[in-house]
């Protein structure tokens, strides 16, 4: 008997189990559970906060300049408790750069903004603004930086990525803030996982595969400095926008290869055919 009574005891606590796997919750990674936050609530309280903030400078000769441009992409958190410049009637965090004397033109000045967000679908992106100024502070050249999507195999290289060439010899500053126009547009962005065979913070980071749009935002996270190999290659093979759909793989290497099906192969050989056909039976 006493032999039995642990038998008898495991065999409830197995029969106990399997009456709760039908109440019993699911338990999912973090990195596969929907979304809990509101997809604009964060962004709607990053713009409220830039918006109540006093703006410092309100011309290009209010700014100090007396940082160099970094000699590689360097990272830069831009948001509460940065300043706040007012251009063009709108409040944007900002940098403020000096420009190397040193340097053969052109050069490339790289950028590239990261996900502000867990999730791709709550997440938003700084998108920077560059204007290159003279030694009086006088623009030169203003460009809302168009950024383009790559996932890299590792953080560094995963991000939205842009360039501006520098090529005046005139320009002697260089500034970053988000325009109106920038704040207000959108990212084109392509997230597919499932494809990626190494498990990085960035992918852990993000949501379904598919293509998404990811608004810009007043604040975030921005690397700026000279372009470096690693940025060149990535800004290379970044995803700007949806690739157009083409005739199918058939159609494209019809034209663009010479298949022994193409016409002038076809005609050729259909002579051919008839010459030796006339003369076998």
């Amino acid at each position: 008997m006493s032999h039995r009574f642990p038998t008898i005891l495991a065999a409830l606590a197995f029969s106990v189990l399997l009456g709760g796997c039908h109440t019993a919750k699911v338990l999912i990674p973090p990195n596969l559970r929907p979304p809990e936050e509101d997809n604009g609530k964060a962004l709607k309280l990053a713009q409220q906060q830039l918006l109540q903030a006093s703006p410092c400078c309100s011309s290009f000769a209010d700014f100090s300049y007396s940082s160099m441009l970094p000699w590689q992409p360097q990272k830069f958190v831009l948001g509460s408790g940065s300043m706040v410049a007012n251009l063009n009637g709108a409040h944007s965090y900002y940098l403020a750069f000096r420009l190397p004397s040193d340097v053969k033109l052109p050069y490339q000045v790289a950028l590239k903004s990261e996900l502000n967000g867990r999730w791709l679908h709550a997440s938003y992106l700084f998108a920077p603004t560059i204007v290159l100024l003279d030694e009086g502070f006088q623009p030169i050249r203003s460009d809302d930086i168009e950024l383009c999507e790559h996932m890299g195999w590792s953080d560094e290289t995963t991000g939205a990525f842009g360039s501006i060439k520098i090529d005046s010899d005139k320009a002697r500053y260089l500034l970053v803030y988000s325009s109106a126009a920038q704040q207000s547009g959108k990212t084109y962005w392509e997230q597919s996982p499932a494809s990626i065979s190494n498990t990085t913070a960035a992918t852990l980071q993000m949501n379904s595969a598919g293509s998404f749009s990811i608004p810009h935002g007043p604040d975030g996270t921005l690397w700026v400095g000279m372009m470096n190999k690693t940025y060149a290659k990535a800004v290379d093979s970044a995803i700007c926008k949806k690739a157009a759909k083409g005739d199918g793989v058939l159609n494209t290497l019809r034209t663009a290869l010479p298949l022994p099906w193409s016409s002038s192969n076809t005609s050729s050989g259909s002579s051919n055919g008839s010459s030796a056909s006339g003369s076998h039976p």
